[in-house]
């Protein structure tokens, strides 16, 4: 899968960009506030339909853009998925403001022809790392629901219907709760179980779905991520990835930690065994009838995979509470890396990788391994303030651009 072209008007600080991308390395040279970032969240919008920074669409769009008759912001991009580069696939987002003329809405297109925003994600993929990535480890626990919601949701979209239809039960079930809570409600009473019990069936048929394909998603993740820690650790640190549920259908085998410590690869099955919806299901259906008391106390849904985790350990120890900030930088890059490698394998063909700026808190023996990792990627775009945090090789053989005041220029870097 490749991005062959990206087209910008009026995002963030790119006035309008028609910009030509080839496959392997391309470098982006700039100062900071240049438009660097600008652009990898522009390619990473256009996969994922979400913003990497902005709380509201309308912080995306380019002020300039108020000088337009109606303001808005368009990112589309032309993409060539395997061999078969005689049919282009034209994604487009445009945003333009609703009536009040302060939030923006969001229209979505594939080929010229309207659909919704999830009918976009998944046809480019990309994985993205930013400096601030740190927080996929110590970060919130919906930091992380948040990653892997979108690496998801990029690569099985039965996942991602699954996801928002649950979302939108457990809103219909919180508002029950509140009102039976108002009411006084007895937890046995029959007319309670009545009510309730619709929706705990719907919530339990979407959660378990969600919570089994996160854990086999996390299962897969933990092989490659190891090995990638491995590697950029010198093999000093073992690193291991646990799904933690609000409840507990079975969390991954901590048996085999000290095979992965010893640098000894370990088959996804070995870690845990595939799980399954139907096994979630009724061990999150007892959960549910032993706490209802609790729930209709706080009037508000308290277990599912809207309140799930996944912790991160090295070398036995929670990274989150008691790693170095250099093993968390490190694990969350190799986070993405495996990140790479499970879309890869699951799709057949490998994401788009975005790395922002990441040389730049790397040794040279991290630098080197992480190089050699992307060996492996079929396009990848990066960032960096300096030339010389790449090597005249790596500068030689990558296309090269400079990134000035919203503007992209190509640089001959032989």
């Amino acid at each position: 899968m490749l991005l062959t072209h990206l087209s910008l008007t009026h995002f963030r600080n790119y006035a309008a960009l028609e910009l030509d991308l080839p496959s392997g390395m391309t470098l982006l040279q700039g100062e900071n506030a240049q438009g660097k970032t600008n652009l990898l969240e522009a390619v990473y919008f256009l996969a994922t339909s979400r913003s990497v920074h902005a709380q509201q669409e309308r912080e995306v769009v380019d002020w300039g853009a108020d000088a337009e008759p109606i303001p808005y912001s368009r990112v589309a991009g032309t993409i060539h998925a395997g061999m078969d580069v005689q049919r282009p696939l034209e994604l487009e987002i445009l945003l333009t403001p609703r009536g009040d003329g302060v939030n923006f809405k969001k229209q979505v297109r594939i080929n010229g022809v309207n659909k919704r925003a999830m009918d976009l994600v998944g046809q480019l993929r990309a994985v993205l790392f930013l400096p601030e990535d740190i927080v996929l480890v110590t970060g919130s626990p919906g930091e992380r629901r948040r990653y892997l919601d979108i690496a998801l949701c990029q690569i099985d979209r039965t996942y991602c219907r699954t996801l928002s239809a649950y979302q939108k039960i457990v809103t219909q079930r919180n508002s029950l709760l509140k009102q039976l809570r108002e009411e006084g409600a007895a937890p046995q009473a029959s007319s309670t179980s009545a009510r309730l019990d619709f929706w705990d069936e719907k919530l339990i048929g979407h959660g378990s779905a969600v919570i089994a394909r996160r854990h086999n998603f996390i299962t897969e993740l933990c092989v490659v991520a190891a090995r990638r820690q491995q590697e950029l650790s010198d093999s000093r640190e073992a690193l291991l990835l646990q799904y933690a549920p609000s409840f507990n259908p079975g969390s991954m085998a901590e048996r085999v930690y000290g095979r992965i410590k010893e640098g000894e690869f370990v088959a996804a099955d070995e870690i845990a065994p595939t799980l399954e919806a139907v096994q979630v299901a009724a061990l999150y259906q007892a959960h549910l009838r032993r706490r209802r008391e609790r729930e209709l106390a706080a009037g508000n849904t308290l277990y599912g995979p809207h309140r799930d985790d996944m912790r991160l350990f090295a070398n036995e120890r929670d990274l989150r509470a008691f790693g170095s900030r250099g093993q968390q930088r490190t694990a969350a890059l190799a986070l993405k890396l495996a990140e790479m490698q499970v879309m890869t394998k699951a799709t057949g063909s490998a994401p788009v990788l975005l790395l922002d700026d990441v040389m730049s808190e790397l040794d040279a023996r991290r630098r080197a391994t992480l190089l050699q990792a992307l060996n492996h990627a079929e396009q990848v775009i990066l960032t960096t303030t300096d030339w010389e945090d790449f090597t005249p090789e790596f500068r030689r053989q990558a296309q090269c651009f400079t990134v000035l005041r919203g503007s992209v220029t190509p640089v001959n870097n032989g």
